[in-house]
């Protein structure tokens, strides 16, 4: 068996097309709205968030069957229906047109998997099996859950800050690795840390 590559996507401005709207298509759609995509939604039925989404103008649902020019322009597509014939001729079709394809929960039939993920502003750590155990993935997640608290976020964050004010400044290149990699490191998360938690605890006692 061939190894994935593992890699995060920039889906901006790109269209994704997802076909099926109950409430497994429902999350594959919540998880695909932050990422700037323009997403579109093809299906018989939809859920109630779905079509909220759609009527606030997040995504673009046509409640009706799929048709195979409904790949046409997609980076994407994931498919997410109870039925295995129209899943497979998703699939097939969008492999004939080169489009990256997922049918959810059918491991045989996907270019691409949805990893379970962990998220802390901008730090995501992603948790795949390969389809083979999705409940693996998520307790996994959640243990790092656990090691990763919501602290990470602003640290993170103010590393990114830091990191453009030094590979702007006028220090040589070593230093300026010496700097960055100091910067990362446990001593600095834990004092990064130990702070935020300090301003937390001040502003609850005000």
């Amino acid at each position: 068996m061939t190894s994935l590559f593992p890699m995060f996507v920039k889906l901006a401005g790109r269209q994704v097309l997802v076909v099926g709207a109950g409430k497994i298509g429902e999350t594959k759609i919540e998880g695909l709205l932050d990422t700037g995509a323009r997403i579109r939604v093809v299906s018989l039925t939809a859920t109630q968030a779905v079509r909220e989404w759609a009527r606030a103008g997040s995504i673009e649902l046509e409640l009706r069957a799929f048709a195979n020019d409904d790949l046409e322009g997609a980076f994407l597509a994931v498919v997410a229906t109870a039925s295995r014939t129209l899943n497979e001729r998703v699939y097939y079709e969008a492999q004939r047109r080169g489009v990256l394809c997922n049918v959810v929960d059918v491991p045989d039939l996907c270019d691409f998997f949805y990893p379970s993920v962990v998220r802390r502003g901008d730090l995501q750590i992603a948790v795949s099996t390969a389809g083979q155990s999705p409940s693996l993935a998520q307790k996994i997640r959640q243990q790092l859950e656990k090691q990763f608290g919501p602290g990470y976020a602003a640290w993170v964050a103010e590393l990114g800050a830091t990191r453009r004010l030094i590979l702007a400044s006028d220090l040589e290149k070593e230093r300026k690795l010496e700097l960055l990699h100091s910067l990362a490191s446990r001593d600095a998360l834990e004092a990064a840390l130990a702070e935020e938690s300090a301003l937390v605890a001040k502003g609850e006692g005000v």
